[in-house]
């Protein structure tokens, strides 16, 4: 007798029963970006429905998504002055410190992730100190930078650390900088496998964070690695991470399995920008029906194996799942 697996399907109140994978509003964590001002919400044109937003502003979003069960967002700064070491990513009173302080202030309950890099804040547009002879980032020099940012993303009132520069022994040092400063309940959740991707074109628009020459390729990992891009999270859960992350996803979810099943650690995937546009100019144009295509997208992701997903799909999917 062949198998009838039709039958579980007729009913629609049986297919409820029998998912295997589901979305809730809780599995996301929604970016915000933040600059200086008041009252300032500036759409950005490759990202429609994406805003640079001033503190009050994003205080005000932040209604918005507690309303529509959305519990974590992950805060990107974007400083009035850069140079070259990122100064205002090191400062007490710089943009995202300035910014965690007023969110938490306002939304105690809010989960408060900050990402953690340079390149927002550098002139150059690279993602910590530059070697001048080797025109890249100079790894060790940037990790002590970075464990500087992420005890002043901490006192600011951060609830979780999130690196993303692809730097050799970034977790480890972030941890015995957070540790040491008394910070050692402060998680830290890993960009641990960020490929040098294509897809983020947009993101550079609203961030303001293009490189000013060549590219990140000799820090983020080449998209034709696999086994290397399991080796780079590995590495980083010895090293201490608390959650891993791949980014890109959508082009990259069989590397989002090899690592689920390398590692038994909470795994998060971040919808990145070139992956939200696409499906919005579908939609202007006409050729999808956009709500389907972004919840089954979402939903690839967590049947692929991530647990987190950062999306700035989170308030509309969140709707629809209302």
């Amino acid at each position: 007798m062949f198998a009838r697996f039709r039958r579980k399907r007729l009913h629609p109140v049986l297919r409820d029963l029998v998912r295997e994978t589901t979305l809730s509003p809780k599995d996301f964590i929604y970016p915000l970006f933040i600059r200086s001002g008041e009252g300032v919400k500036n759409e950005v044109a490759s990202m429609p429905g994406v805003y640079q937003m001033s503190v009050d502003s994003a205080i005000m979003e932040c209604d918005i998504l507690k309303s529509l069960g959305i519990e974590a967002v992950i805060l990107f700064g974007i400083p009035d002055v850069k140079d070259s070491v990122g100064s205002d990513a090191l400062c007490d009173h710089g943009i995202i410190a300035t910014a965690i302080r007023a969110i938490k202030k306002a939304h105690p309950d809010l989960f408060v992730v900050t990402d953690l890099c340079f390149c927002e804040y550098t002139d150059h547009g690279h993602c910590g100190v530059l070697n001048p002879d080797l025109q890249t980032v100079d790894n060790d020099i940037t990790l002590q930078n970075l464990a500087k940012q992420a005890i002043v993303h901490a006192k600011a009132g951060a609830d979780m650390i999130a690196p993303s520069g692809m730097m050799d022994g970034m977790i480890e040092a972030i941890r015995q900088g957070l540790d040491s400063a008394g910070f050692s309940h402060i998680p830290i959740m890993s960009y641990s496998t960020k490929f040098a991707s294509a897809y983020y074109g947009p993101f550079r628009d609203v961030a303001e964070s293009a490189p000013s020459f060549g590219d990140r390729r000799s820090y983020q990992m080449d998209p034709a690695n696999r086994r290397e891009a399991i080796l780079e999270s590995l590495e980083d859960e010895r090293q201490g991470a608390d959650i891993l992350m791949v980014k890109p996803a959508l082009a990259y979810l069989d590397i989002v399995r090899d690592i689920r099943e390398a590692t038994k650690l909470p795994l998060a995937v971040y919808n990145v920008s070139g992956e939200y546009s696409m499906l919005k100019m579908a939609a202007r144009a006409g050729v999808i029906d956009y709500e389907r295509v972004m919840m089954e997208t979402l939903l690839g992701f967590k049947r692929a194996g991530a647990d987190i997903i950062i999306t700035y799909h989170a308030k509309e999917a969140a709707k629809l799942l209302a």
